[in-house]
């Protein structure tokens, strides 16, 4: 059809259940073809069974250990979460329950652990610390940010109730990328794990996966998302490790501009997702009217240490809104927080100078 002095020519594309397709000229390469093809299924990559597994791949004291602060967990409850599934008459566990808590998990899937690194200067040039971080999945994160302390620098900051030293990024902002990484992370790679490198200037968490198809980095920093990874989702959420799908981006960065830090950045590269946190200061944080009314209620307390949901009633927010605010004075070194996980009902706050 004529349109502006030129021809054009519409093509309606209706969806094939055949995916992918590509033009000869233009061909994906293996990664992606498979990306796609994982993408055409109904479930997940980790959802699949292992069938030349049988259940006891799958360690269970050890998963039993990490739900123990949640639940008793049962053979009933491995099949619920979809560490195991149902294969021709045989109970086998799924690529998700292998990768959390497989007793081989890295014989069947080498790249799934996380390296750590502290490079001096801004650049990759010499290195100055490292660390492999093998452990199971829900415990890696806190191996790895128990590096980074050790190399992150702290800055003393008066506070509206005493003298505190701070970390150059937040720990609540560094926590979430390296959670995002784990649960987002394209485990049918092969060649790189998840890695985590510490520069003088910044902070970059890097896991092999590009973004689903269909969604963009302009999505995800609405608080959009599409999990990629659905059992190791459900069992982080479960164990209280990652809030709602898609709230982690939007947490990390308030976690940074309220620190007066820039705004994480975003990029695929490759076949590759980073996050990079800045340590360029912008401005001089605000002060938060809610953070200080929470230190308020703390010290006013005649019993000691308060749960989320006695804060959230005194100074009249909503029970999540209430955690944000904790989890950020926890970060910043003015609350202590006392309790098994985000999921103890008996976890309560204390001011740093009143913790037990």
């Amino acid at each position: 059809m004529p349109w502006r002095k030129t021809q054009v020519l519409a093509l309606e594309i209706y969806p094939s259940p055949n995916r992918p397709h590509y033009l000869n000229r233009l061909r994906a390469d293996s990664f992606l073809i498979e990306e796609m093809r994982r993408y055409n299924q109904v479930s997940s990559f980790d959802e699949q069974p292992m069938p030349d597994l049988n259940s006891e791949a799958i360690d269970f004291r050890v998963a039993s250990e990490f739900f123990k602060p949640i639940r008793k967990l049962t053979s009933h409850g491995l099949q619920s979460l979809k560490l195991t599934t149902g294969y021709q008459r045989r109970i086998v566990p799924t690529i998700g329950g292998v990768l959390l808590f497989g007793a081989a998990r890295l014989k069947h899937f080498p790249d799934a652990w996380i390296q750590a690194g502290r490079f001096a200067g801004r650049d990759r040039r010499r290195i100055l610390d490292s660390t492999e971080v093998r452990s199971y999945l829900p415990g890696a994160a806190e191996e790895v940010i128990a590096f980074l302390r050790k190399h992150m620098t702290r800055e003393a900051v008066i506070g509206p109730v005493k003298r505190t030293g701070q970390w150059t990024f937040p720990v609540v902002a560094v926590r979430e990328a390296i959670m995002n990484a784990i649960v987002h992370a394209d485990y049918a790679q092969h060649g790189a794990p998840i890695r985590v490198a510490l520069f003088d200037d910044r902070l970059e968490v890097e896991n092999p996966g590009l973004l689903p198809f269909g969604l963009t980095i302009e999505d995800i920093r609405k608080g959009i998302s599409k999990l990629r990874n659905r059992v190791i989702g459900r069992v982080f959420q479960e164990l209280g490790l990652i809030e709602h799908w898609g709230s982690g981006i939007q947490r990390m960065t308030a976690a940074c501009q309220e620190r007066g830090l820039d705004a994480p950045q975003f990029e695929e590269i490759g076949t590759h997702f980073r996050v990079t946190l800045s340590a360029r200061r912008r401005h001089t944080p605000a002060k938060n009217d809610r953070d200080q009314a929470i230190l308020r209620a703390l010290a006013a307390s005649s019993e000691g240490g308060l749960s989320t949901s006695k804060i959230a009633r005194r100074i009249g927010l909503s029970p999540r809104t209430a955690r944000t605010r904790l989890a950020s004075l926890v970060e910043r070194g003015l609350v202590a927080e006392i309790g098994s996980g985000p999921q103890d009902p008996h976890r309560r706050y204390y001011l740093v100078s009143d913790a037990p």
